[in-house]
C-alpha cells in the first residue's frame, strides 16, 4: 500500500463500506499496472482467487497478478494455499466461455515456499494429459515468462517404407486355396497389432526425435503415423505385435526424455526469477552464474547441503553454503554471492 500512494489508500477507505462482492477495485497509484484489487479477509483462498478471475474476465482484463494469499498474516498453509489457488486457475481456464484473460502469474517472495508451488503444479502434470491447451503450460507462465516462438512449425512426416512380400498359392482346387489364402490372413492377423500414445510434448519431436522414428520404423518393419494436429498430438504403431511393444516403449523414452528436460529448465527458469548467484570478476565486479549453476546452488542451500563443487573460469571451486566461500584445488578462496530477486518489492 505504501508503494501504490496515498491515492489508492484513500479510494480503499472510500469504496470499503460499499463493497458487496468481497473485494475493492481500485487505480494503480504509482504501481506499474492497469488496476489494484484488494481482497477482503476470507479464510477461503480458492473462492478468493475465482473470484478475481471471474471478475478480470468480466472487465477483459489481459493478464493478474496474485501473491501467495493468506501465506502472511492470516498464517496458512503455504502447502494448502498453492493448492488451493491452482485449483481456482485450473477450474477457471476449464471455463470455454473464457476469451480475455490470457496470463496468470502468481508472485512468490518467500523462497522456502517455492517447493510447495512448485510440487502442487507437478501434480497436476501427470494428473490429465489430455486436457485441452495443456494446463501444465498455463502452470508454468504463473512463475515466469517464456519467449513463444514466432518460427512456424513445420509439420511432422515420416517417410513410409513399406516392404511388401507377396504369396503365390497353388492348389488342387480353388476350395483347397481359398482355404490356405484364409489360413495366412489368420496367422498375419494374430502377429499384428496397433497400439498408440497421445502426448502434448509429441509436438515438441524436433528433427532428431523425427529421425530415431524414422529408423525404427525401418529397422523394425512397423508403420508410424503421427497425427500433429490432434489436441493432444498422438502416434500411432502398426506391425507385428512384439516388435510393436519395441517400438511403443522407444516413444514412450523419448517423450520421457522431453518432460525431464522441460521440467528441468523449468526449474532452472523458476530458481533464476527468484535468485541470482554470483562469483568475483574484473575490477570488482562480480558476475552472475549461469542458469544451470544457479539452480544447483539454490537447491543445495535450500537441501540445506554444506558444501557444492561448482566451475568457475574453467577451475573447479568447492562452496561453503553456510560461509559462501568457495575454494579451488590449489587453496585459493573466493567469496561468491546469493542475491534475493525482487525482495521487499510489491
Amino acid at each position: 500500500m505504501d508503494a501504490a500512494g496515498s491515492q489508492v489508500e484513500g479510494q480503499c477507505a472510500q469504496y470499503a463500506g460499499l463493497c458487496q462482492s468481497g473485494f475493492v477495485t481500485t487505480d494503480s497509484g504509482n504501481l506499474l499496472c492497469g488496476k489494484i484489487i484488494h481482497l477482503i479477509h476470507d479464510t477461503n483462498v480458492k473462492k478468493q482467487v475465482s473470484k478475481v478471475l471471474n471478475e478480470c474476465e468480466l472487465k477483459m482484463y489481459r493478464s493478474v497478478a496474485f501473491p501467495a494469499i493468506g501465506t502472511g498474516q492470516a498464517g496458512q498453509s503455504p502447502a494448502k494455499v498453492a493448492d488451493d489457488m491452482l485449483d481456482a486457475v485450473v477450474e477457471f481456464a476449464s471455463k470455454k466461455s473464457v476469451q480475455h484473460l490470457k496470463k496468470v502469474k502468481i508472485i512468490i517472495f518467500q523462497t522456502n515456499m517455492l517447493r510447495d508451488f512448485y510440487e502442487s503444479m507437478k501434480k497436476r502434470e501427470y494428473s490429465n494429459v489430455s486436457t485441452t491447451d495443456s494446463l501444465f503450460s498455463m502452470f508454468k507462465s504463473l512463475f515466469w515468462s517464456k519467449k513463444q516462438s514466432t518460427e512456424k512449425k513445420k509439420p511432422m512426416v515420416l517417410e513410409k517404407k513399406v516392404d511388401l512380400a507377396t504369396f503365390q498359392i497353388c492348389g488342387e482346387s480353388q476350395e483347397n486355396v481359398d482355404a490356405t489364402e484364409s489360413w495366412i490372413n489368420n496367422l498375419i492377423l494374430k502377429e499384428q497389432l496397433e497400439d498408440s500414445i497421445s502426448d502434448e510434448l509429441i509436438e515438441h519431436f524436433d528433427e532428431k526425435q523425427i529421425k530415431a522414428l524414422e529408423d525404427l520404423q525401418r529397422i523394425k518393419h512397423v508403420t508410424i503415423e503421427i497425427e500433429d494436429k490432434l489436441s493432444p498430438p498422438r502416434i500411432t504403431i502398426s506391425g507385428i505385435s512384439r516388435d510393436v511393444c519395441f517400438v511403443y516403449m522407444e516413444v514412450q523414452k523419448m517423450i520421457k526424455n522431453i518432460r525431464d528436460t522441460e521440467e528441468e529448465q523449468s526449474k532452472v527458469e523458476l530458481a533464476y526469477n527468484v535468485v541470482e548467484w554470483r562469483y568475483p570478476g574484473s575490477n570488482d565486479n562480480f558476475v552472475a552464474f549461469d542458469k544451470l549453476t544457479n539452480m544447483q546452488l539454490e537447491d543445495a542451500k535450500i537441501a540445506k547441503k554444506t558444501h557444492l563443487t561448482v566451475k568457475i573460469n574453467r577451475k573447479n571451486y568447492k562452496v561453503d553454503l553456510n560461509t559462501l566461500q568457495a575454494t579451488d584445488d590449489q587453496g585459493k578462496t573466493i567469496q561468491i554471492q546469493r542475491v534475493p530477486k525482487n525482495e521487499g518489492k510489491l
